[in-house]
């Protein structure tokens, strides 16, 4: 499967689940908990890559993001 980067960067919400993770004063360990609780199999290295915009991002799990963090899913999408 191809892979496209947006301006070198693998996805536009990294740094918005960085900052309502923060809010919510989550760790990423907490974080990638609670999306495994919620069938998304992550890890806190996988939430870090995210953040920092290296992993993509599928649609499946910005629902979750958005469910998990209790934030609309175009939120996370606004820059």
């Amino acid at each position: 499967m191809k892979i496209y980067d947006y301006n070198g960067k693998a996805n536009i919400v990294g740094e918005k689940i960085y900052e309502f993770r923060k809010q919510q004063k989550l760790s990423q360990e907490e974080l990638a908990a609670k999306m495994q609780l919620n069938n998304i199999e992550i890890s806190q290295k996988g939430i870090s890559r995210i953040e920092k915009r290296e992993r993509f991002v599928t649609d499946y799990e910005l629902l979750v993001f958005s469910k998990v963090l209790d934030v609309n899913i175009y939120e996370l999408l606004e820059p």
